[in-house]
């Protein structure tokens, strides 16, 4: 059965996505800051499917605001950027079939989950499972670990494709649906996860920090 994907998230067809971005969307009134963090955490690795995702997330996203109609009755988003600057987005386009580019974005997230789990691991056999903002407890069952602290997560990934020669130089295995798959290349896979190693800086915080924290 075909099945659509955003980020870690599953639905059965396109348009039971679709129909979970209008629940977010009809939750909240004209001017609401889309506040719960999964939420949040959805609309964004929906821009990232985007066909202008760089464009539209510029120095990255501080929140999204529900934005009034441009056309008929039906509400829309806006991203508020970390600048303060603001830009509305369809999310019918991020719906459409996912670039190469989103794809293989997806494709180094689940590539990195293994570092993730054992940074989390880390921080939980040394009883540190706090945020390293507030020193806030953070949820065992809900850990945030984020990139907040050095260069966003986007940034270590497009820095190591330039190095590849572009996205479209990563190729991705065929057997599995957008937003699951791997590098076809399992020694290039290596090295982007040692890039990654190289590069990120992580840290834990609790759902709300990592909701507000610029992505």
């Amino acid at each position: 059965m075909p099945k659509f994907s955003i980020g870690p998230r599953t639905w059965p067809t396109k348009g039971a996505a679709g129909d979970a971005i209008r629940t977010i969307r009809d939750a909240y009134n004209v001017g609401d800051t889309v506040d719960k963090p999964e939420d949040h955490a959805l609309l964004c690795d929906l821009i990232e499917l985007h066909p202008d995702a760089p464009e539209k997330i510029g120095c990255g996203i501080d929140s999204f605001v529900i934005d009034r109609p441009m056309r008929g009755r039906h509400s829309g988003f806006k991203i508020v950027r970390r600048d303060g600057t603001e830009i509305d987005f369809s999310y019918l386009s991020c719906l459409s079939p996912p670039n190469h580019r989103s794809q293989v974005l997806a494709a180094m997230r689940g590539e990195t989950a293994g570092t993730t789990i054992a940074y989390f691991a880390m921080r939980a056999a040394t009883n540190t499972l706090t945020s390293d903002l507030s020193g806030t407890p953070v949820d065992a069952n809900d850990p945030h670990v984020s990139h907040y602290q050095g260069p966003p997560f986007v940034d270590i990934a497009t820095q190591f494709a330039t190095t590849t020669g572009g996205w479209d130089q990563i190729e991705l295995n065929s057997s599995t649906t957008a937003g699951y798959a791997k590098f076809k290349d399992r020694a290039l896979a290596q090295q982007w996860v040692e890039h990654h190693k190289a590069n990120a800086v992580l840290g834990l915080l609790t759902a709300q920090e990592n909701l507000r924290r610029p992505h």
